[in-house]
């Protein structure tokens, strides 16, 4: 069942996480520090809503390289869904060309504090860390013909590194829901 993101306000600003990714290592909020935008977004291997784009946030993240600091995160539970583990997402980051991190959320919390509803579901932050868009990568979904552009997050990357306010009316994101553990869905 599609779910959209919560569309939190803008302006909010990121919260900190520290989290191990995929192939070792850990990333914090603090590592993106002194970039001109950073996006966040929550991403699962099962999802269809995201294999639709995966490969178009690839081209994305190589066509703005080092003006935009990008981090994936996949809070789902692993156990249930076992094509989000570790070895799962390593092999969706090589196969849709993510040159970024990409995060394992195993409490959930991470996506708790974001506010994260879906599977992908993106939030681009300034380089002072405040929300400037969370709505859709643009308007391909699963079943549909629209070409997989990035039209929507592009226009809001392009305003944040311009300097300029990006446009308030944004479209939320839709997907799958974020597969919580047992007792841990927020309330």
């Amino acid at each position: 069942m599609a779910v959209n993101s919560f569309m939190v306000p803008l302006g909010t600003p990121a919260p900190s996480f520290d989290l191990t990714a995929v192939n070792g290592g850990s990333v914090s909020l603090a590592d993106l520090k002194g970039s001109p935008a950073s996006l966040v977004v929550f991403l699962s291997n099962h999802c269809p809503y995201v294999r639709r784009i995966e490969k178009g946030l690839g081209a994305l993240a190589a066509d703005y390289g080092s003006q935009l600091s990008i981090i994936a995160i996949c809070s789902n539970d692993s156990v249930n869904y076992p094509d989000d583990d570790a070895t799962h997402l390593a092999e969706q980051a090589a196969r849709a060309g993510f040159t970024f991190p990409y995060l394992l959320d195993e409490t959930q919390e991470v996506a708790k504090a974001y506010h994260a509803a879906c599977t992908p579901d993106f939030f681009l932050y300034d380089s002072g860390f405040a929300l400037a868009y969370r709505g859709e990568f643009d308007g391909a979904r699963p079943g549909n013909d629209v070409p997989v552009t990035g039209a929507s997050l592009r226009a809001a990357v392009d305003a944040v590194l311009a300097g300029d306010p990006v446009d308030e009316h944004q479209n939320p994101s839709m997907g799958c829901g974020i597969k919580w553990k047992p007792g841990n869905a927020p309330a």
